[in-house]
């Protein structure tokens, strides 16, 4: 399941977080709030206004005095970066032989390596060679350890995950240790050369939930090395064999090279430079305005696309060819027989030509317990209902089949929702909310999906249609006030609401919003919609 932080996130989205934490001090000073904000904002507007000018004299003088000023360039790049932002991409251009750090996001640090990088495995550390400031250390009486490290030119620490902000699960995750040395230094030897960059990250943390596998990795992945047009080597910390398994065909679509396992190839290799660590921007989204060719969560759908369409087609391929081997055996035997079958799947593509409908289903905890009364409402109503019950053991090429074709998807609260990244842009994403997970459905599923592009319809249940209504009283804020029980902590929230929660949907009330589905499904055609037979 997702796990929450909910405050860090409300905090974060507001814009707040860790700066009104900073500066909470000097609020609650005898200074007051106000007096605190006019004596930081007045210095940052003279000194703006006096750059304005100075910039304009600069900018002018050459037309009027006849010579050129290197400094106007300068103050058009400063004025430039007042409006696009001046970490929009931050060590966007390191020097060659520099260690350049990003860590002002809550979110994750990245830092950016360019010249002679080698991997050193044994002690967990990358390092660079670099003739800058070469220092003469011959006269010195040092040691070979004491002149290595007058050789040292920088040294940075960082765990390559994008859950920074959440210090328990980050002392988890495995930590590099990046150096710059001088040349003079003692070389790792190189046992594998890349001529091309190198990307470093952990599937340690919280891989193994589907949310988290796209959140915090492929999709920062993807945002972090898409510029490179898969010309790019994946170098991965806390390696799992079955990771690979599942998302091979995604990462086949963003590198052209073998990935490596960096705890388990002892070998050092050899780069011209390395990004350790991803970028995230928000809740299984893409923000263009941070991508150098304004990318957007779409573009990500269609590598979707192209890692799974040769798989689906591939499916096809072989189911028709055994409904073909049956139909020839069966032709033989039954000629009549062979006809009536034609008859009934004539019948069933015309059945397929309804708007398709996918219920993804769950078990156990906040799992729909009226679900067959569910499918045929919505059959009633005019939908083609498929019912999909993923596991960790499905192939996701599969369920991408299941929701590229389908035109609404329907499920509970919980991470499974995450497979609304396989629904087309223009489809309708129905998302039931069980008591106590208003804002983490709202924020981890609502919202990302209608930047995808879909017609979102959230559905709070009402107490009565928890059994949690049958577990408490009627005037207990379990039922009646869940905000005051999330605030007791995560503990509280998993273990009541996420853990021991069912479903019974209120058909004729939820019949509502199936409706109105598809009424906008049919608005949106003109005519009732039609499904791609697969």
């Amino acid at each position: 399941m997702v796990h929450y932080q909910r405050y860090c996130y409300q905090q974060l989205r507001k814009g707040e977080g860790f700066v009104s934490h900073l500066i909470g001090d000097v609020e609650d000073s005898h200074f007051g709030r106000n007096n605190y904000y006019k004596k930081a904002i007045r210095p940052h507007v003279m000194s703006f206004l006096f750059l304005s000018l100075l910039c304009c004299t600069l900018i002018w003088a050459p037309q009027l005095f006849g010579f050129s000023s290197t400094l106007s360039l300068f103050c058009s790049l400063g004025a430039e970066n007042e409006h696009t932002g001046s970490n929009r991409f931050p060590c966007s251009s390191v020097s060659n032989g520099t260690i350049c750090c990003h860590r002002s996001s809550v979110r994750t640090d990245v830092c950016y390596m360019k010249g002679d990088v080698r991997t050193h495995p044994a002690s967990s550390s990358i390092f660079l060679y670099t003739q800058n400031d070469l220092r003469d250390v011959s006269n010195l009486e040092l040691n070979e350890d004491e002149i290595d490290q007058e050789l040292e030119f920088q040294r940075e620490k960082i765990r390559p995950y994008t859950r920074k902000w959440e210090t328990s699960l980050m002392s988890t995750i495995d930590e590099l240790t990046l150096v710059s040395k001088k040349t003079k230094s003692h070389l790792i030897k190189c046992d594998v050369f890349h001529d091309v960059p190198a990307v470093f990250f952990s599937t340690g943390g919280y891989t193994g939930n589907l949310y988290h596998e796209f959140n915090d990795g492929m999709i920062p992945l993807y945002i972090t090395s898409q510029h490179l047009n898969k010309e790019v080597v994946f170098v991965i910390l806390e390696f799992h064999n079955w990771w690979l398994t599942k998302y091979g065909d995604v990462l086949s679509r963003l590198t052209n090279y073998p990935l490596i396992n960096f705890n388990g190839d002892r070998r050092s290799h050899c780069f011209p430079e390395a990004i350790v660590g991803l970028s995230i921007h928000d809740e299984l989204t893409i923000d263009p305005s941070l991508m150098q060719e304004n990318k957007t969560i779409r573009d990500f759908r269609a590598v979707l696309d192209e890692a799974y369409w040769p798989r689906i087609r591939s499916l096809i391929m072989d189911e028709e060819r055994e409904k073909q081997f049956r139909m020839q055996q069966l032709f033989i035997h039954s000629p009549s027989l062979t006809w009536s079958l034609l008859e009934l799947r004539s019948r069933k593509e015309q059945k397929l030509r309804k708007p398709k409908l996918v219920i993804l289903s769950r078990n156990g905890s906040r799992a729909i317990t009226n679900e067959d009364s569910l499918v045929k409402m919505a059959e009633r109503i005019g939908f083609w209902v498929e019912v999909v019950r993923p596991d960790r053991t499905t192939e996701l090429a599969k369920i991408y089949r299941a929701l590229n074709a389908s035109d609404v998807m329907v499920g509970v609260h919980g991470a499974a929702l995450t497979h609304f990244l396989f629904l087309m842009p223009g489809c309708v994403f129905i998302q039931v909310i069980p008591l106590g997970t208003d804002w983490a459905a709202r924020t981890y599923y609502g919202e990302p999906a209608t930047k995808l592009g879909l017609k979102y319809i959230g559905y709070k249940i009402l107490p009565r249609e928890s059994s949690l209504y049958y577990d408490y009283g009627r005037h207990d804020p379990v039922l009646r006030d869940p905000e005051s029980v999330n605030k007791k902590g995560w503990d509280f929230t998993k273990r009541i609401y996420l853990d021991k929660q069912t479903v019974r949907l209120d058909l004729k009330r939820f019949s509502r919003r199936l409706v109105r589905a598809y009424d906008y499904l049919v608005s949106k055609t003109g005519q009732v919609p039609s499904v791609q037979v697969q």
